[in-house]
């Protein structure tokens, strides 16, 4: 059985759409409008820097290495310097979204893009569409912005790759947009990992070395009667320090975060299959049809059914 965690089954519906790679040569002040009012937006900052500001008005500097998450859908900018938000600047704007297929990197949202390294800033944008539900609890982990820092042997190499897709036209965007969902997938890994206890409780959970070995059971297979003793023996320890432990690092009771999830799982496959209440019902670990809706209209306030029609 493969492994199977949280954040694999959270990205499995977001995917980069229409990225955009180039050497902007801008001259100062400058901004660029970010206007997709995608769910996710990566910003890769290779070579030059500038300031994130966020719908909030909060700022934050980038600068060579970083790479930057954005949680959409507001638009947000990125200027030369702080100041030239306050005073006259040229205005432009990327959106991955809309701009045709067959664009080309000299004619991109009223840009003038170059190859000229010196003083350039190269950057590589990618905006994520989700076709799942289940992006949202990613989401709700997420602060506004965070950034992650990489060395220039990283950039380097993510620049020539970049290059490289575009010298061929067949499937360039294709080959582009899947190197961003890795990217996203690398950049979240190392904010997670850096994060330390600002991080979602599940990812705290999946790296602890006791509770570990039963999320990793319990996702693997949630239509399981999973009780709290069948959950402390995945990790060989008792009853009592499994549940103490559980609480204290995923911020809730074992059942609890086991019924929520499986609510959330339902929820997505309400909305997105033609799957009967009775097939969704023994997926989430329910024996049958009846108790299914009861638990699901206590935790929802609405029947499986009912929801299905709302939601569609």
């Amino acid at each position: 059985m493969g492994l199977v965690d949280p954040l694999s089954t959270l990205l499995s519906g977001i995917r980069a759409e229409g990225s955009v790679v180039s050497h902007a040569v801008l001259e100062a002040p400058w901004t660029i409008r970010f206007a997709d009012g995608a769910p996710l937006t990566m910003v890769s900052v290779l070579r030059g820097g500038g300031t994130l500001r966020l719908p909030d008005r909060t700022e934050r500097a980038v600068r060579a290495g970083d790479t930057a998450v954005v949680h959409g859908p507001d638009t947000f900018h990125l200027a030369d310097g702080p100041t030239s938000f306050d005073r006259p600047h040229a205005e432009y704007e990327i959106a991955c979204f809309t701009e045709s297929a067959e664009r080309t990197a000299q004619s991109l949202g009223g840009i003038r893009w170059g190859n000229d390294p010196d003083g350039a800033t190269a950057l590589i944008v990618g905006a994520y569409r989700a076709s799942s539900r289940r992006h949202e609890r990613l989401l709700r982990g997420l602060p506004p912005v965070l950034v992650v820092s990489e060395d220039a042997d990283v950039c380097a190499w993510l620049e020539q790759a970049a290059v490289d897709a575009a010298l061929h036209s067949a499937g360039s965007q294709a080959l582009m947009d899947r190197l961003l969902d890795w990217a996203l997938v690398c950049t979240l890994r190392a904010w997670f990992a850096q994060a330390r206890s600002d991080a979602p409780h599940w990812y705290r959970g999946m790296a602890d070395p006791i509770l570990s070995p039963a999320l990793q059971a319990f996702h693997a297979q949630p239509s399981q009667r999973w009780t709290v003793a069948a959950l402390a023996a995945q990790c060989g320890v008792s009853r009592a320090l499994f549940a103490k432990r559980f609480t204290e690092i995923m911020g809730c009771p074992p059942l609890t975060y086991v019924t929520e999830y499986r609510m959330e799982e339902a929820e997505a496959l309400l909305c997105e299959t033609d799957l009967a209440i009775a097939q969704i019902a023994k997926s989430v670990g329910y024996a049958d049809a009846f108790g299914f809706s009861a638990a699901f209209k206590r935790h929802r306030g609405l029947s499986p059914s009912v929801f299905r029609t709302t939601e569609a």
